[in-house]
């Protein structure tokens, strides 16, 4: 099967191309002229130069391709309507190209659990929620979601929004709790348990091509189609933190900082990014999240209408991604 994946030079883009390429598909990667591609072009991925910005080279990537998963998009801004060129024009104009090919191919579009928003107390966010963004990046996305249901009618889509991904190679969420624990103080932004659903990446690739191959497509309205894609538990802060220190063999204090900390450290990233140019990961945007109590998903109805069954629990999905084992 010829499959195009935009962001593949992205930690979960790259993970789910090495995974296509062990299938045996034939892999085609949206590039920008300053990616990094020397390990798509290892796997022997086609490298094709464009951006989500120019719809005649998505038109142009998208031709003869069977099938599209779009991971590309921005996960950091210096302002809150930077996100939208890239993950809600940007995912506009791939559906159209998508619409507008000889032989439409089907989409899938990798959002996030920050469309869907937090979930209330004691209950997992589910597809039939209503959305509800706290972020200027999960408005985005779900810009991007609404963007693809404009052109329901004409492209075969569906919608995967997964929780955190982790991984080996990735440079966010393990990095940085592998960070703390070496430091021995693992911090969390405001008082009381946080509780998080996560998904390691390898699941999530499974889960991806099985929404592809099984998945429904979505429509102009209702959540038929959207599908969340999770190992299947929820796990509060401090168990992640326990799994990672055993792992590790390190001890670590956990520590809760005040959210006016939080907020100065957060003044305190975005006026660099105000001098530099460049874009945080830690913003007030970002600390919308973080402040919230509970990022939870159920993945019932990818385990009943498309089978998935995820490999890795934490533990086992955290020592995999610790290069533990």
């Amino acid at each position: 099967m010829r499959i195009l994946v935009t962001g593949a030079t992205g930690f979960i883009g790259a993970a789910l191309a090495r995974w296509l390429c062990r299938r045996g598909d034939a892999v085609r990667a949206l590039v920008r002229a300053t990616s990094h591609t020397a390990p798509l072009q290892a796997l022997g991925v086609e490298l094709f130069p464009g951006d989500l910005a120019d719809g005649d080279r998505l038109r142009a990537a998208v031709e003869g391709c069977e099938l599209v998963f779009h991971l590309a998009g921005a996960v950091k801004a210096l302002r809150a309507r930077d996100f939208f060129p890239a993950n809600a024009d940007g995912t506009r104009r791939l559906a159209e190209a998508c619409a507008r090919a000889s032989r439409p191919p089907r989409l899938i579009y990798v959002s996030s659990l920050a469309a869907a928003g937090p979930a209330g107390p004691g209950r997992p966010r589910r597809e039939e929620d209503d959305p509800g963004p706290v972020s200027a990046y999960g408005l985005s996305k779900l810009a991007g979601e609404q963007a693809l249901r404009a052109l329901a009618d004409r492209v075969e889509a569906s919608i995967v929004r997964p929780p955190v991904v982790y991984g080996p190679g990735d440079r966010e969420f393990v990095s940085r709790l592998e960070g703390m624990v070496r430091r021995r103080v693992v911090l969390q932004a405001g008082l009381g348990e946080r509780r998080y659903s996560l998904v390691h990446v390898e699941d999530l690739c499974q889960g991806l091509l099985a929404v592809a191959v099984r998945g429904r497509r979505v429509g102009p309205g209702g959540s038929e189609g959207i599908y969340f894609l999770d190992d299947g538990e929820e796990h509060t802060w401090t168990e992640i933190a326990r799994d990672a220190c055993a792992i590790l063999g390190r001890r670590a204090t956990n520590l809760s900082v005040p959210i006016f900390l939080a907020v100065a450290a957060a003044a305190g990233a975005a006026l660099g990014s105000a001098l530099t140019r460049r874009p945080s990961i830690l913003s007030f945007d970002k600390l919308r999240e973080l402040r919230q109590a509970a990022w939870t998903c159920s993945s019932e109805r990818a385990r009943r209408e498309l089978g998935y069954l995820p490999a890795f629990p934490l533990e086992a999905g955290l020592r995999n991604a610790l290069g533990a084992g």
